[in-house]
């Protein structure tokens, strides 16, 4: 995405700003006051996803929302730290660097297990561990044949300087994005069906977002979830087309300190459907902490 042209017009422009660290140059979204809560979004997407629950939470938190390195208007100039591991640990380099000791994570899709290994890496001698909200998070492994051919696939095509370029062509990125947005079992406003239309109309971001996945490797993080303390809570929506609810289920049994919610009607994009209701989930949950903790 191009800061000069596209940022005017993209949600809480006026909160962003670059950082620039190591090999990539971060976009930033930050305001408010109290706790840090930092918000990642899903492979695909960007900071637009928190636009409506942003201002619901900017009363009470300080919130910190990132574009993933290569997607949305962050750049980077190493395509091969696009996975969960590489990810975590720059994101980890970020909030060293800027300062930011959260509280909390919230993580949408894949972003919910970037919180998990973030929560997982804090130094136990100093401030607790963050607390992680995870919605329809991705936390499962493809089994059988889908468990070697999908990964392989997505290699191949982030190894094909023309698959970007094959995606963003054309002029029906509106029509793209609806379908897309339908396939995940959500309905949003014409809007919301704008922002990811011109996200993947940008060869850039999709590039980045097919880095992402051809890199992606979770069985370690799925093997160690018994051993995660992190206090969690999980949203899944039934429709999810994405990631079925019983993912969610089946993470909160494994996870020692997990709660699971199902909210009904909604699908894989509940956060951006119906944020008055998960602002009103995520604080009454963390209200519930603050009175249980020593």
């Amino acid at each position: 995405m191009d800061w000069a042209r596209d940022l005017p017009t993209w949600p809480h422009h006026d909160l962003s700003r670059r950082v620039t660290l190591g090999t990539h140059r971060w976009h930033v979204q930050e305001t408010g006051t109290g706790p840090t809560l930092l918000l990642l979004h899903g492979a695909g997407a960007s900071t637009h996803s928190w636009r409506d629950l942003i201002p619901l939470l900017a009363g009470r938190f300080h919130l910190v929302a990132l574009d993933l390195p290569g997607q949305g208007f962050s750049q980077s100039t190493a395509r091969n730290r696009c996975g969960l591991q590489a990810m975590t640990a720059d994101i980890e380099a970020l909030c060293r660097d800027q300062g930011w000791h959260p509280s909390g994570i919230i993580g949408h899709s894949a972003g919910a297990a970037i919180a998990l290994e973030l929560s997982a890496r804090h130094d136990p001698s100093g401030r607790a561990a963050p607390e992680v909200i995870g919605i329809n998070a991705a936390l499962s492994r493809f089994e059988g044949i889908a468990g070697w051919l999908f990964p392989l696939l997505a290699k191949l095509l982030a190894l094909n300087p023309l698959t970007s370029l094959m995606f963003t062509a054309g002029r029906n990125s509106a029509a793209r994005a609806r379908r897309l947005i339908e396939g995940t079992g959500s309905t949003l406003s014409e809007d919301g069906l704008g922002y990811y239309a011109r996200l993947i109309a940008d060869r850039a971001h999709v590039d980045g977002a097919l880095q992402m996945m051809a890199q992606w490797e979770i069985d370690g993080l799925i093997d160690r979830l018994p051993q995660i303390k992190t206090r969690t809570l999980l949203i899944a929506g039934d429709r999810d087309r994405a990631v079925a609810p019983s993912v969610s289920e089946n993470a909160a049994q494994r996870l020692p300190h997990a709660d699971c919610h199902v909210m009904h009607g909604t699908g894989h994009l509940l956060h951006e459907e119906r944020p008055e209701e998960v602002a009103d989930l995520i604080l009454r949950w963390l209200d519930r902490a603050d009175h249980t903790r020593p």
